[in-house]
């Protein structure tokens, strides 16, 4: 019984050996570069390494003699010149391989990528449907690709003007998983703009309002309402689509006759017909950044009132998901105005010191201490030029207190 136990044992561990090693030797080949070489130098090496055991085996004899002994020393010597040749070359080549990946990073094959050279290529020979197939090829690969799908969009709306199969394509890539709300965003801006182009400001509103309800407070949203605030009407964009002529009027006869030639200035609004058309577009769009900002400027320069400027500018900067670049911008334009207007050095100061404290990492820190250091001069330099003329404006609808953001 016990020695049946130990001839299973044995077969047993023989098994186990034979399928590591046919393992190794499986994985070796199937990672080599060229697994019939690999393989016909091991076939050769069982060859050489039992002839040459054996033939030195009989060499040597029960009592070998010295010459017996030099020659089997001698068959050793030709057997590890023969291994030599035969695995050197090999051994060389892994090691200059591994030595290699440390500069390439390896010969692993790069990840799979969607290839679309074709359906550009074909597209710029205006074949558009033969591109649109190029790109369904690509994206029954990679479903999930934002260059593909764009591309697909674009092409049924610029090139093939079905407006609604790229919208369909945008609500697809828009509701996929694993998007970035940058992607999102430029996503939907761009079936906006193709809204646009085809006279449909409604359309284009109501994309740019998605970007809103899917991104909320992000800047992606932020950016989509003030340019939902300065979206054209249907009637201006086909006015620039028609290219009308532009109707001059007569302008002075002879005016170049004249002694003194008269001013011919363009007609603009005057600062309070401008502030009430700012007002009344900031009760529709209270986050245009831009209407909010010219409104604060004509508060400062033309009512000389520093207080209504500075409520204008302090909800463009206490607003949420602003730029620091344009906060930044926005306390310099405060501090501007607090010198102009007649603010002293502690005020104008602590407006400064708001940029450094809410941005140091942004150039506009330095900037902003530099001119704290040099504050006193400039204030200076203001007492002697400054003369601030005040008036009473209180029924100018310009002062009327817009809704705030």
């Amino acid at each position: 019984m016990e020695m049946s136990l130990r001839i299973a044992w044995g077969v047993f561990v023989l098994l186990a050996v034979a399928t590591v090693v046919a393992w190794i030797i499986w994985r070796l080949l199937k990672n080599s570069t060229d697994p019939a070489a690999l393989l016909f130098r091991w076939v050769m090496s069982a060859v050489i390494l039992g002839g040459g055991f054996y033939f030195i085996k009989w060499m040597m004899g029960p009592n070998p003699a010295a010459q017996e002994q030099i020659a089997a020393v001698l068959a050793g010597a030709v057997i590890g010149l023969i291994f030599a040749i035969l695995w050197l070359p090999a051994i060389i080549e892994k090691v200059s391989e591994t030595i290699g990946t440390l500069f390439t990073g390896g010969s692993e094959p790069p990840p799979p990528e969607p290839f679309y050279s074709p359906a550009i290529a074909m597209r710029k020979q205006g074949k558009f449907r033969e591109a649109t197939y190029e790109v369904q090829q690509q994206l029954a690969r990679f479903p999930n690709d934002v260059t593909g799908q764009m591309m697909m969009a674009e092409i049924q709306a610029t090139d093939l003007n079905d407006l609604p199969a790229a919208q369909l394509t945008i609500e697809r890539l828009c509701h996929q998983s694993g998007h970035s709300a940058p992607q999102i965003a430029n996503a939907f801006n761009a079936l906006a703009d193709w809204h646009l182009k085809a006279l449909n400001p409604d359309a284009a509103r109501i994309t740019l309002e998605k970007i809103i309800a899917r991104l909320p407070g992000t800047e992606q949203a932020l950016l989509a309402e003030q340019r939902i605030s300065h979206l054209a009407s249907k009637e201006a964009l086909q006015a620039a689509h028609e290219h009308r002529p532009i109707e001059l009027r007569a302008g002075i006869k002879d005016i170049g006759l004249m002694k003194d030639p008269p001013k011919v200035l363009r007609a603009e609004l005057s600062p309070v017909e401008e502030a009430a058309e700012l007002v009344n577009k900031l009760e529709l769009h209270p986050t245009d950044n831009d209407a909010r900002e010219k409104l604060a400027m004509i508060y400062a320069e033309h009512y000389q009132r520093l207080d209504l400027a500075l409520d204008q500018l302090e909800q463009l900067v206490s607003a949420p998901k602003q730029s620091g670049k344009e906060v930044a911008r926005w306390l310099n334009v405060m501090a501007d105005l607090q010198l102009k207007l007649g603010a002293d050095y502690d005020t104008i100061r602590a407006t400064l010191q708001r940029v450094i404290d809410l941005f140091p990492e942004l150039a506009a820190a330095q900037l902003a201490q530099q001119r704290i250091e040099l504050l006193r001069l400039e204030l200076k330099g203001k007492e002697k030029s400054q003369v601030v003329k005040l008036g009473s404006y209180e029924k100018d609808i310009g002062l009327k207190n817009p809704p705030r953001a």
